[in-house]
């Protein structure tokens, strides 16, 4: 896998080097082959104006199906299941406009806590909106007493213990603080035992680990881009509905005229009446953002090139495992992990938490040359990335933080 690292620009220290980049949790690097896809795009526009819609060599109308079978590929799902659009935060709010039917009786939504806060001002936002209290409405699974991480055990139960009242169970599959994996497959079956509808975030899962939605059975999933998809910021995000979901137009959902059918979108006025593509396609509001998908294209085609996740795993399991070794090796009292020690219930990322001083010690591995990120109030998280990290970066920050006095 080494000869990926040569295809993405890496920052550069103040001594010319390449910064030990340990932050493609946050934003993943950018594909040397993005900036000639992006400027085509911007070719198309000055040579074929409106025309470029049907006569650019990708035309802009169907961009968007272009990133369909390479995207069902990397979260195990059908290409009639997947459809990038939007950013992460709108398309949770399309999926919870469809999803979230609250009643009297079921009326409420399971999260985990701390769920990344967008997701959480979406959930409540939708649940005010429903004329709901969130107080009421929304359900937190915590960690226990002196833990960091939610249990499996701990969703179920409270699955289990609400199953009569629950509406929703909506997780980040991969939690962006903690870097801890669920289960997405239990959470799942044991929700939609007793009729309750399920979604993930895969912000942090997409790009990171092999993911089954469909077999899975997992109701809806929305992601971002620009993290492990290395799509660039404000790049296009995704939304997966589940076939039996997907083909069914009766669902109600936010329309726009690109949800419509595409034999009669251009018959506009003509045609008042939405009527759904039968599948994740009828939940587009507006026509495709090139110039925010057209680097998605540089990224997705290196994926395929690495035949997928599982190799890519293979090596992520590795690399962040050879990480843990040698921190717990340092032995140091100063910092610890708080990212579940078992590959299985982890991506790419060890959450470290700093026992003193977390911002100084942040600051040092700056000074050091390494980039990745600060967390209030004293976690500082690290992803090496199997498509641009090596081992040997991986052995110098782990010195690095080791020697922290």
């Amino acid at each position: 896998m080494r000869h990926f690292r040569e295809r993405f620009h890496l920052p550069l220290g103040k001594d010319g080097k390449p910064l030990i980049y340990f932050a493609g949790n946050s934003l993943g690097l950018m594909p040397k082959a993005a900036r000639k896809i992006v400027e085509q795009e911007l070719d198309n526009w000055a040579e074929l104006a409106v025309d470029a819609h049907h006569r650019a060599g990708t035309p802009w109308y169907s961009y968007h199906e272009t990133f369909r079978e390479p995207t069902a590929r990397l979260i195990g799902a059908q290409p009639n299941e997947v459809i990038c659009m939007n950013s992460l935060t709108v398309n949770l709010h399309l999926m919870l406009v469809t999803f979230y039917g609250p009643t009297k009786s079921r009326n409420k939504i399971l999260a985990e806590e701390p769920a990344f806060p967008s997701d959480t001002y979406a959930i409540k936002s939708q649940i005010i909106h429903r004329r709901l209290d969130p107080k009421d409405a929304l359900i937190l699974a915590r960690p226990r007493k002196g833990e960091f991480t939610v249990r499996t055990e701990e969703i179920v139960d409270l699955i289990e213990r609400h199953r009569d009242r629950l509406a929703v169970v909506m997780i980040g599959a991969v939690n962006f603080f903690t870097g801890q994996l669920f289960d997405i497959e239990k959470i799942t079956t044991v929700a939609q035992k007793h009729g309750i509808v399920v979604g993930f975030d895969l912000a942090h899962a997409i790009g990171n680990l092999p993911l089954a939605l469909h077999a899975w059975n997992v109701d809806f999933a929305v992601w971002c881009s620009y993290k492990y998809l290395n799509a660039g910021p404000g790049a296009v995000a995704g939304a997966f509905v589940h076939e039996r979901h997907a083909t069914n137009t009766k669902l109600p959902r936010l329309a726009g005229w690109f949800g419509n059918d595409p034999n009669t979108r251009f018959r506009l006025h003509l045609e008042p009446e939405f009527i759904p593509v039968p599948s994740a396609d009828g939940w587009q509001i507006s026509n495709p953002p090139i110039f925010s998908m057209a680097p998605l294209r540089a990224s997705l085609s290196i994926f395929d090139e690495a035949g997928g996740m599982e190799p890519l795993r293979a090596k992520s399991i590795k690399l962040t495992g050879y990480l843990q070794f040698l921190l717990e090796q340092a032995g140091s009292n100063r910092f610890s992990i708080i990212t579940p020690r078992e590959a299985n219930e982890r991506g790419c990322q060890l959450s470290i938490l700093a026992h003193e001083h977390p911002k100084e010690l942040f600051r040092k591995l700056q000074a050091a040359g390494i980039k990745c990120d600060f967390r209030e109030p004293n976690v500082i998280r690290v992803a090496p990335t199997p498509l641009y990290n090596t081992f040997h970066e991986v052995w110098r920050f782990a010195r690095i933080l080791a020697e922290h006095r």
